[in-house]
């Protein structure tokens, strides 16, 4: 019932404030401080004619202090249960245990927990109800808290950092005409009004392009992206990107950017640029390593190839290597093949993996001096990646080769490759800049930094399968 709850209460406090203020006054004092705080009744244990509690709110714990001689409808007060909401006006004292506690001198239900609710002591221990009941979560597990705090700080970090290097935030459209921006399965959905099928956006890369087409010449975008994949302790199938162009800039300059940023964000994060990531330490110090693909592949399994090399020999390394080999790839997707399936889970890095072939990088520029090649990099921080950038292609002829190749690759059963984009070609052919572009997982970020295994740890409301009836 809901009869005698509020419609406002109005707190003067939060906890951690008053543990920061008072913490270092004697045991057994009392201050001539009336603080009025609000949260969720964690704990609770009566003595007699004196009660304790432990109040949660935005800020952490404090302990509430209720003798009966002194608190408002005490056996109420007794009564209440683990989880319900109170607020609670008293003087803020030290017990004599040397506990902070504020005396409850008045209080108020403002909900009530119709569910039983977790002590801290057990908390909730199977992961599949974590995530579904983040509501509960957030509460009973001080580490799923304190990340999701951590997170928010990323991006707001993320976007001052940026626009102290002058670039500037955008919006762009999350229902696209047809899928573009990635080598992605995209989402789709259907317009009633204009009767055409949409995608969920895989990417904004295509869109930010044309905004440097038109003259912003930094941008960047931080938002949901939707590939239609598969789960698993790295991938949701919504997702949150930032991506950034720079004009002028080439792939060697947003390897530096990258960098900058990351470590950057360790040092005002972590304070440190040296990480715990699991059992192993990751040292995000600049600069980074910068090592070709294939100089990685031969590093790890001792093969030396390049495009160059007889697709023959390639196909068979592949297989000895427990690669699934298609006859529709080229020199390109077998090397790119070889190294995902061999290599990147071996980068402890930070490492760039540059110099991806031309027929897996339909939007990079071509590498300057290494024919078949484009100026593209990866960033791979504990075996996975975090960033994927290039040197972005330029040339509208180019341009549509590549997606007509992606066509043919379609067309093959690749349900991942693009389509043609004539508007984004009419935009290159009114003149794109040399730019540089880059593109950073948010989620992988944050999984970095708060030393997380799983993506769904780092995700308020994970994608999960529906809830089995009970």
């Amino acid at each position: 019932m809901t009869d005698n709850i509020p419609y406002t209460f109005h707190p003067t406090a939060v906890s951690d404030d008053l543990q920061k203020r008072f913490g270092d006054i004697e045991d057994g004092t009392e201050t001539a401080e009336v603080a009025t705080i609000a949260g969720r009744l964690m704990l609770r244990r009566v003595q007699g004619k004196l009660a304790f509690g432990t109040l949660q709110d935005s800020g952490g714990r404090i302990q509430l202090f209720a003798p009966g001689k002194v608190t408002p409808n005490f056996a109420e007060f007794c009564e209440l249960s683990l989880g319900d909401w109170i607020g609670v006006t008293g003087t803020v004292m030290k017990t004599k245990r040397g506990e902070l506690s504020v005396k409850v001198e008045s209080w108020e239900l403002l909900a009530q927990a119709q569910r039983p609710f977790p002590d801290k002591f057990h908390g909730l221990n199977d992961p599949d109800t974590r995530y579904r009941q983040r509501y509960v979560d957030l509460w009973v597990t001080p580490e799923s808290r304190a990340t999701f705090v951590l997170r928010s700080r990323v991006i707001s970090l993320i976007r001052r950092w940026l626009e102290d290097r002058e670039f500037m935030e955008v919006e762009t459209p999350m229902l696209h005409p047809i899928p573009g921006g990635a080598t992605a399965r995209p989402f789709t959905t259907h317009h009633n009004a204009f009767d055409q099928e949409f995608f969920l956006r895989i990417a904004p890369e295509l869109y930010l392009k044309r905004l440097v087409a038109g003259g912003f010449e930094r941008v960047f975008e931080i938002g949901r992206v939707f590939r239609n994949e598969g789960i698993s302790t790295r991938h949701n199938p919504e997702f949150t990107m930032l991506e950034l162009y720079q004009a002028y800039a080439d792939y060697e300059e947003i390897m530096t950017l990258t960098e900058e940023l990351v470590s950057y964000l360790a040092t005002e994060l972590c304070g440190s640029t040296t990480l715990q990531y699991g059992e192993r330490e990751i040292d995000l110090s600049t600069p980074w390593r910068r090592a070709s693909m294939t100089e990685l592949i031969n590093e790890q399994i001792g093969a030396d190839l390049s495009v160059e090399t007889n697709i023959d020999e390639l196909r068979s390394i592949a297989k000895q290597h427990g690669v699934e080999v298609k006859d529709s790839y080229g020199p390109g997707k077998l090397i790119l093949e070889i190294y995902e399936k061999t290599t990147e889970a071996e980068l402890w890095g930070p490492v760039f993996v540059t110099d991806y072939p031309k027929e897996v990088s339909p939007l990079s520029r071509d590498h300057r001096s290494q024919p078949e090649m484009t100026e593209r990099f990866e960033t791979i921080i504990a075996g996975r990646e975090l960033a994927n950038a290039f040197s972005e292609l330029i040339d509208p002829v180019e341009q549509r080769a590549r997606f007509e190749d992606q066509v043919k690759q379609k067309d093959a059963g690749d349900d991942e490759a693009m389509v043609v984009d004539e508007d984004y070609l009419r935009a290159m052919e009114y003149g794109l800049p040399p730019t540089g572009g880059l593109g950073i997982g948010i989620d992988r970020l944050v999984m970095l930094l708060a030393d997380a295994s799983t993506i769904r740890d780092v995700v308020l409301f994970p994608t999960l399968r529906p809830e089995a009836s009970s």
